[in-house]
């Protein structure tokens, strides 16, 4: 904890002299400006369930509380040629309940960048990426600072180039309502759509490029990243021709402040387990299935998922917004968590109508399933890499998560959150599960 602090210290003392170093105009290149540092803490507790039996990866039936800390200091230089650098560091404290094991949907986003047990816990290069735009005309917008975004002027029809180390999620599957887990949605299935095994390392980074055809009313953007040499593993392959997840996706939105709906297809090859393969070999030998045994070159997962967002009110803060997602689920999960079709849908309110306009309050719900593969291979006792109980009475784990996000003041906010989760790891033999969190950010 201390080292954290001094980090965290330490990235905010910079922030006055990074300030001076830009004046903000467009011209002034080479020098590196400060984007932002954000530090968020969850306190999470998971009440006692119903448990009559347990494997390896189930949830803890005695329940558990635990803490996280994410820190992040984020930069970018801009460049003659229309071209950016830009370069995150990030570092992770603590764990999630259970293990951030045990469910389909689990509960604590941020757990993803603590990576496995045996990554240690300190500061790591995030993202590490070259951007380029080239304007497609002379119309411009202004963009303001952000995490990896420069503050500036931006051709509304442009193409844009992302090359080298970052999230596939920054680019993909985006939803005003439902994007960020350090600030919306704590759960896995709410901040993304599970469905979607997209190429990651275990702390959520990959390397690779993004290509993107900007325009006022629509976007089509296009990436292949590395995937991972293992399930969950944090080893990337060495090089894209050996394994890759790549996805396509189309954005509408006719009027910047209007409804969005996007539409995203998605093809992994990687070194995967086939469950129908792992399952026959089990029943052969009267072993338990072990899918990473069947592990092999070549093999394929695609999929499909919807995401929309539907402004209502209050400039947008008020609105609906809605995934779903599928995919072949024939080989392992893989990347993400293990989740083969989902569907979602919530609600977020501004806090205008009772005096409080920063402060929101969201209420979602999520249903995810198994293909019959999957859940065959866990029924006889199989193990992926977050579920595992030993046995399996199928159900789909249904989820309902609510938050309040209270603004104290300009840098930070407070969030109680509470979520309730039927059929936790798809077994109607466990649960119900309840998780009450409370989340502090800070953001400059």
């Amino acid at each position: 904890m201390k080292t954290a602090l001094t980090l965290l210290a330490a990235c905010l003392a910079a922030i006055p002299a990074l300030a001076r170093a830009d004046d903000g105009t467009d011209d002034k290149y080479f020098v590196p400006q400060w984007l932002g540092a954000q530090y968020t803490f969850i306190d999470q507790h998971q009440y006692s369930l119903h448990s009559p039996y347990q494997g390896e990866l189930s949830l803890r039936p005695q329940g558990d509380t635990a803490r996280s800390h994410t820190f992040g200091a984020y930069t970018g230089v801009n460049l003659p040629m229309h071209l950016q650098i830009y370069f995150d560091v990030e570092m992770f404290k603590g764990e999630g309940v259970s293990g951030a094991t045990g469910l389909g949907g689990l509960t604590n986003g941020d757990v993803i960048r603590s990576g496995s047990a045996g990554l240690p816990k300190k500061p790591y290069v995030a993202r590490r990426f070259l951007r380029w735009s080239l304007p497609l005309g002379d119309e411009t917008e202004d963009v303001e600072g952000a995490q990896d975004q420069l503050p500036g002027k931006e051709a509304v029809r442009r193409i844009d180039v992302k090359l080298g180390k970052m999230a596939v999620s920054d680019d993909f599957d985006k939803n005003r309502y439902a994007n960020s887990t350090r600030t919306q949605f704590m759960n896995w299935a709410l901040f993304n759509n599970t469905a979607w095994d997209f190429a990651a390392d275990t702390r959520g980074y990959t390397d690779g490029v993004m290509i993107a055809w900007i325009n006022p009313t629509w976007a089509l953007r296009y990436g292949i990243y590395r995937m991972p040499y293992e399930a969950n593993g944090q080893r990337l392959v060495p090089a894209l021709g050996s394994a890759s997840g790549q996805q396509i996706e189309l954005t509408l939105q006719p009027r910047a402040d209007g409804w969005a709906l996007r539409l995203l297809a998605f093809r992994n090859e990687a070194r995967m387990g086939i469950y129908r393969d792992a399952i026959a070999i089990a029943q052969a030998t009267g072993q338990v299935p072990d899918i990473v045994a069947d592990d092999a070159p070549g093999r394929h997962k695609y999929g499909f998922t919807v995401n929309g967002e539907l402004p209502l009110a209050d400039h947008g803060d008020t609105g609906l917004f809605m995934r779903a997602g599928w995919n072949d689920g024939r080989t392992e999960s893989f990347a993400f968590t293990e989740v083969d079709r989902t569907v979602s849908g919530g609600f977020q309110l501004s806090g205008t109508h009772w005096g409080r306009p920063d402060d929101h309050l969201a209420i979602a719900g999520v249903i995810d399933m198994l293909s019959p593969a999957h859940r065959d291979y866990l029924a006889l006792g199989g193990n992926g890499f977050v579920l595992g109980d030993g046995a399996l009475h199928y159900g789909h784990e249904q989820i309902i998560e609510a938050y309040y996000n209270f603004a104290v003041f300009a840098h930070l906010t407070l969030s109680p959150d509470f979520q309730f989760i039927r059929n936790p790891g798809y077994n109607r033999d466990r649960g119900p599960a309840r998780f009450a969190a409370v989340r502090a950010h800070v953001e400059f």
